[in-house]
């Protein structure tokens, strides 16, 4: 393993960037900015590499862009309705950042940050303090995330989190997987499976009901391979209100701090094949339909186009704090906020 460090100075502060290079010359590479991931570079089945993450040309770019391309969301990352919740009998309002709910810890959340880093052997480790008010959360947050990236192509992100005052968090990695190459076009003809038998129905806001739905003879059935793009035009609630899939499915048999796999990625033509394994007991699966006018791509020669790529988030439920027949995602002091994303890049 080698890491290769550089910092870049921008307007807004200092980034630095970690490059991650493994024994089979696959490399990850990470920046300080939201704690994200800016490029992984992996082999298809013929060997050729090409980096399969959505991003953009310049460093700066990735301050306040809407996609949150590769970083980590938070105090709460997805929706909380109206930015309203309640703790010990107290209400909060937060910010309130897409229609009229507070989205990914509101607009000055994690992922616009510059966290502190650090390399490791195997990694690099960033760490954030989120002092008490901040966008109007209870607690002072203290969040480490860990990545490691493997000689076999695996790239592992332990999160955690500890608070001196009872709060609600909500951590995941936001990156837009395109196993074609970043620059390929639609990801609708990916296959996915998901190891979900339920998913959450939501109001035309993407707030969840509160129920828990199958997912069988629905436009929403991923338990067995299905292309991206097969139903995503059916006339069906959770499509209609989100011009495609916004929407968090359930993981089978979910036991909390057990690792285990919740999907898997396949794009045909490179054979390439990401598995998703995680701690989380929810998976939110956006198809980037709202991609179109993102910072010109990596290359610098266009913007993303809508469903360009897909992010898998694994997480907590939305609007969580809401809904009491969901796991909890309230933290106290003493406690730590412990959950582990594992992206294990193969092919077929």
């Amino acid at each position: 393993m080698t890491i290769k460090q550089e910092t870049i100075v921008t307007p807004r502060g200092e980034i630095k960037m970690y490059t991650l290079v493994n024994a089979c010359g696959a490399a990850v590479r990470l920046s300080s900015l939201g704690a994200g991931i800016v490029s992984l570079t992996a082999p298809d089945r013929k060997g050729k590499m090409a980096d399969v993450v959505l991003g953009y040309t310049h460093a700066d770019d990735y301050f306040y862009d809407g996609p949150c391309a590769g970083k980590i969301p938070g105090r709460y990352a997805n929706r909380i309705a109206r930015g309203q919740f309640s703790l010990d009998g107290k209400d909060y309002q937060l910010a309130i950042n897409n229609g009229p709910n507070a989205l990914h810890g509101g607009p000055e959340g994690f992922s616009n940050k510059l966290w502190e880093s650090e390399a490791t052997d195997s990694g690099v480790t960033f760490t954030l303090v989120s002092p008490d008010g901040d966008e109007h959360y209870p607690g002072t947050l203290r969040v480490q995330a860990r990545y490691t990236w493997s000689d076999t192509n695996e790239l592992r992100l332990d999160i955690t989190a500890t608070t001196d005052k009872k709060t609600v968090v909500n951590l995941t990695n936001h990156t837009y997987w395109n196993l074609a190459g970043e620059n390929s076009g639609t990801a609708l003809d990916h296959e996915l499976q998901l190891m979900c038998s339920r998913y959450l129905p939501t109001d035309e806001t993407l707030i969840p009901t509160g129920e828990m739905a199958p997912v069988e003879d629905t436009p929403m059935d991923f338990r067995q391979p299905k292309r991206l793009g097969q139903d995503i035009r059916q006339d069906f609630p959770a499509l209609n209100y989100g011009k495609g899939y916004d929407n968090c499915w359930v993981v089978d048999d979910w036991q909390a701090g057990e690792l285990k796999q919740v999907a898997s990625l396949h794009e045909p033509t490179s054979g390439r094949m990401l598995e998703i394994s995680t701690t989380q007991p929810a998976a939110q699966v956006y198809t980037g339909n709202w991609l179109a006018g993102s910072p010109l791509n990596k290359g610098g020669l266009r913007p993303y186009n809508d469903y360009d790529g897909v992010a898998i988030e694994c997480q907590g439920m939305p609007d969580a704090p809401n809904h009491p027949n969901f796991p909890s995602q309230v933290l106290s002091p003493g406690e730590t906020y412990r959950h582990t994303i594992v992206f294990a890049l193969k092919t077929i």
